[in-house]
């Protein structure tokens, strides 16, 4: 019964998390009808009901809400003990739980997984693609990367990037139509394409440095979107003028697919970070992970 009941609690807050049976049943590798039995018969002991279901979508009932705010710290202390009989194995092991945006994902994990996978064979990388802000705690993962302005100041931070820097670019077409920005107040002349952020669902500010002073613009144009591969297509596509991070458009740059402008207004940030809770004790997968991204920022510097 007991372990029943564990199993069930590891679902629900796996289906509470992805809203839907399907998407649950695809992340814990088993069927939607295996995850939908769990779910019942786990209500079905404790009395009381979950889950509200529709046909298109699962959410929690009062109840569950509740169930789930005091269950999500026992189960993450139920996972630091597992975690805790990692150090005692003589290689790290057990599933590395990574919230990454896809940007990041780009330029820090996909150059190294298939490495780290190899060396480190007895660790499982469970990588989720979210460009909002996450609550990395709440949610289960051992470690989050994200840009070094949005972290928490509670958060233990590793620096896993270069410098990034901000790009305004628009197709030549476009450009040759008309006159070439010299200054971001000349962007209220010119159509914009707005990035809406995922978290807050604000429409983000440009923001440019001049002088060492920091400041932002509201622009405006046809097109508003969340997905930063669109704004750049729509940029190349000749839509409108983009403000986006210059590693994505590096190939667009050179191909001469875009063009810069606004270039002396945009310096150098300090790039991606991981980061992970404070804590004692940190994961050996983790620290694993942590070293090895570090060792390949060392070669890479050194031009190895």
């Amino acid at each position: 019964m007991i372990q029943d009941d564990l199993a069930g609690l590891s679902v629900l807050l796996v289906v509470a998390e992805k809203r839907s049976f399907t998407r649950a049943a695809a992340e814990l590798r088993v069927t939607p009808s295996a995850v939908s039995q769990t779910i019942t018969g786990l209500e079905r002991r404790l009395g009381v009901r979950l889950l509200q279901r529709t046909t298109r979508s699962v959410g929690l009932t009062e109840a569950g809400a509740r169930f789930l705010e005091r269950l999500r710290p026992a189960l993450a202390e139920v996972r630091a003990s597992f975690e805790a009989l990692d150090e005692l194995r003589d290689r790290p092991a057990g599933t590395l739980r990574l919230n990454v945006p896809r940007i990041a994902c780009r330029q820090v994990i996909e150059p190294v997984l298939a490495a780290f996978v190899a060396a480190y064979p007895e660790i499982r990388v469970d990588v989720a693609i979210e460009d909002g802000l996450a609550d990395i705690v709440a949610q289960g993962f051992d470690a989050g990367i994200r840009l070094g302005e949005t972290l928490d100041s509670e958060m233990i931070a590793v620096r896993v990037s270069e410098d990034q820097r901000m790009a305004v670019v628009g197709s030549p077409a476009y450009l040759s139509a008309r006159a070439k920005p010299k200054h971001p107040r000349d962007l209220h002349a010119h159509a914009c394409i707005n990035y809406r952020q995922i978290t807050s669902q604000n429409v983000y500010r440009w923001e440019f440095t001049e002088n060492g002073k920091d400041f932002d613009i509201a622009v405006s144009g046809p097109l508003v979107c969340n997905d930063p591969d669109l704004m750049v297509r729509a940029a190349v596509d000749g839509i409108g003028l983009a403000y986006v991070l210059e590693a994505t458009v590096r190939d667009e740059l050179h191909g001469k697919r875009l063009a810069r402008v606004l270039e002396g207004f945009c310096p150098p940030f300090p790039g991606y970070f991981l980061y992970y809770p404070s804590r004692a004790h940190v994961p050996p997968k983790l620290s694993a992970f942590i070293d090895f991204l570090r060792r390949r920022g060392s070669r890479r510097r050194r031009g190895g």
